[in-house]
């Protein structure tokens, strides 16, 4: 090779690093915001990748990530939440309630798409399901109806109880105050006593279930808190335990060894919020897309561990289960 075709070819290898990195600066960005770790996250990251991917949007391609875990402490929220937005990146997704808020509180200008187990209009994150206004939307997944069912599940499979226990976070204490309400006020119609126990450390849920056990609960609701959910192996090896039944809203509880769970697919969610980032990136506004309400609610139920708690599911209960563990 001559020297004088030599040099270029050095300069064309020198450049194209940079050349690539330049590349990837140019891609429109994603800010993500979890309140828990990314591999309690990672069925939900995959259905979140597949809505962007049927949105025409690919990760590392044409679109960029930028994920911030706050690892199970909502008090980082706040800060993770500034970063992303200090980052201006074109689209903000906060996976859960904690994660809205503290997305909600450092920007009003930079469109927000969020999964919530909650009422987003009650919790005032937006004006309507239909015209949710502003630079938010999303998905929700639970109901003032879905409260009074799990009491309703509970009470079938445990029809002698006249109090049940239910487990919040503290740490989170919008959805925990709103979700209380709305068990007290359906235990109320039901007849039934309410015990309102918290926890916001894995440390804590020993405790919890002794008190429950001590206050003669017959059942146990678990807050559908993205907190519980990172550690729903644990909370169905307690519930076992203490041989306290025990009810959740997402169906990873009865895999992981819980009783029962009734409530949406969250991967499902996700692929929505996928879907929903796409069009923002592509120029819709976010107040023009309505908050999708899944309809589609499952109730799942572990024949198994029933039958570790000494329990006899009624047949008619299991008839209603969309799936049975056994």
């Amino acid at each position: 090779m001559r020297r004088r075709d030599f040099i270029p070819l050095i300069g064309s290898i020198a450049a194209s690093p940079l050349a690539v990195l330049a590349q990837q600066s140019e891609l429109p960005s994603i800010g993500f915001l979890g309140s828990d770790t990314p591999e309690v996250y990672a069925d939900r990251l995959l259905a979140f990748r597949e809505g962007l991917k049927k949105a025409g949007y690919f990760e590392s391609r044409n679109v960029a990530i930028e994920y911030r875990w706050a690892k199970g402490s909502n008090d980082a929220l706040p800060v993770l939440a500034a970063d992303l937005v200090g980052m201006r990146v074109a689209v903000l997704v906060a996976s859960t309630t904690p994660s809205i808020f503290a997305l909600k509180a450092a920007t009003t200008t930079i469109p927000i798409v969020f999964f919530i187990a909650g009422d987003p209009v009650a919790l005032g994150i937006v004006a309507s399901l239909s015209h949710p206004g502003g630079n938010l939307t999303g998905t929700t997944t639970l109901t003032l109806e879905v409260g009074t069912k799990w009491l309703q599940l509970l009470q079938e499979t445990v029809p002698k109880a006249t109090a049940f226990a239910v487990l919040v976070n503290p740490t989170s204490p919008i959805l925990a105050e709103a979700q209380t309400k709305d068990l007290q006020a359906a235990a109320q119609t039901l007849g039934l006593q309410i015990h309102v126990l918290d926890a916001n450390t894995d440390r804590e849920f020993e405790n919890v279930f002794a008190s429950a056990v001590k206050l003669g609960a017959g059942g146990l609701v678990i807050s559908s808190d993205s907190f519980f959910f990172a550690h729903i192996e644990q909370l169905a090896a307690l519930a076992s335990r203490y041989k306290l039944p025990a009810i959740f809203g997402f169906r990873e509880f009865p895999k992981a060894g819980g009783l029962m769970s009734y409530g949406a697919d969250i991967n499902d969610q996700h692929r929505t919020i996928g879907a929903y980032v796409g069009r923002i990136l592509k120029g819709e506004k976010p107040g023009d897309l309505p908050v999708q309400q899944s309809t589609n609610v499952q109730l799942v139920v572990n024949l198994k561990t029933a039958k570790i708690l000494g329990l006899t599911i009624p047949p008619s209960l299991l008839l209603r289960a969309d799936e049975v563990i056994e």
